[in-house]
């Protein structure tokens, strides 16, 4: 047995990617999409004359309903080869104005319909700002699903409760990442892996809260940079994985290195939790992220990243109108 399937012995394993041919051979259950990863697609052979179809078919409209339309095509192509959800995300330029968010999140939801997707095969994926959790709740209380991403800390995940969304995306990488550039020299990779990596143990946290204080929302780890991380949390209740490290997973014997579970849905129940339950109103909840240098760093650049690649996308669609 590989350690691809020993994982999925203990967490549902979700393909982190826009490009659909890749996922048959890792039979993921799930997939998440970003902008970054639809951009990586469509700039492929293979993808780049769906991209100039969908121009064409919608010339005349507006680039960003075109750009919702592709999003859902290629969920829709997606949707075709797992047999569960896929992820797909707003536009990160309105990370901070709830009523857009709410406004284009329902625009794709109907998209999908008009497909013939239910709406439970979907999960629009919102950044955790505190307007993103607060469209979410407004969607969840209307039957619309949400996995709230780039989370980096506590209390987006706390917030996120709150709010009853369906899904947390934690980004195991690039809390790593932040940690390892402040470290400089003085960081020790051996020392910092595996239960001890910064990202693993920021997940591992808002888990034992969640199952111990009995929430419903799944958390989903994402964001890694090494098939260690992944492993350091088998149990989580999803993990969605790039294609390169999927492919890693699936040519490790697990036999040379037995993967037990990690992360304990009724250890973390019964634990005794340092924390009391949170609470966390707009102020507290902009204080409490405020605190947390790396989250704060780490959200305000990942929003400015997916509003980059998106941009670039837009140019890519205008050069195939011309």
């Amino acid at each position: 047995m590989n350690q691809l399937d020993a994982l999925r012995q203990f967490t549902t394993v979700v393909a982190d990617t826009g490009d659909f041919h890749q996922l048959a051979q890792f039979q993921p259950q799930d997939a998440t999409t970003n902008p970054s990863l639809i951009l990586k697609a469509v700039q492929k052979p293979q993808y780049a004359p769906l991209m100039r179809a969908m121009v064409a078919q919608w010339k005349g409209r507006g680039l960003d309903e075109v750009m919702d339309r592709m999003l859902v095509r290629f969920g829709c192509e997606i949707l075709e080869t797992i047999p569960g959800r896929v992820s797909t995300e707003v536009d990160a330029r309105l990370s901070f104005d709830t009523q857009a968010t709410v406004t284009r999140a329902e625009r794709l939801i109907e998209l999908y319909q008009a497909a013939g997707v239910h709406t439970d095969r979907v999960l629009i994926k919102i950044a955790a700002t505190w307007e993103g959790i607060e469209a979410a709740r407004r969607l969840e209380q209307r039957g619309i699903h949400t996995n709230l991403t780039l989370l980096f800390s506590f209390s987006q995940a706390v917030a996120c409760g709150q709010a009853k969304v369906q899904l947390i995306s934690p980004f195991v990488g690039r809390i790593y990442d932040w940690y390892k550039k402040q470290a400089g020299a003085s960081w020790d990779e051996a020392a910092m892996a595996g239960s001890n990596d910064p990202g693993v143990q920021s997940v591992r946290k808002i888990y034992e809260y969640y199952k111990h204080f009995g929430i419903g929302t799944e958390v989903m780890g994402a964001s890694f940079r090494n098939t260690g991380q992944i492993l350091a949390l088998a149990g989580c209740d999803l993990l969605t994985i790039a294609p390169e490290l999927l492919a890693q997973l699936g040519e490790a014997d697990d036999a040379l290195a037995p993967l037990g579970r990690a992360l304990d849905a009724q250890q973390a129940k019964a634990k005794a939790m340092p924390l009391t339950r949170w609470s966390l109103d707009e102020a507290s909840f902009r204080f409490a992220l405020n605190e947390d240098a790396m989250a704060t760093e780490k959200l305000a650049e990942g929003i400015r990243a997916f509003t980059v690649d998106t941009r670039k996308l837009e140019v890519l669609m205008q050069q195939a109108a011309d």
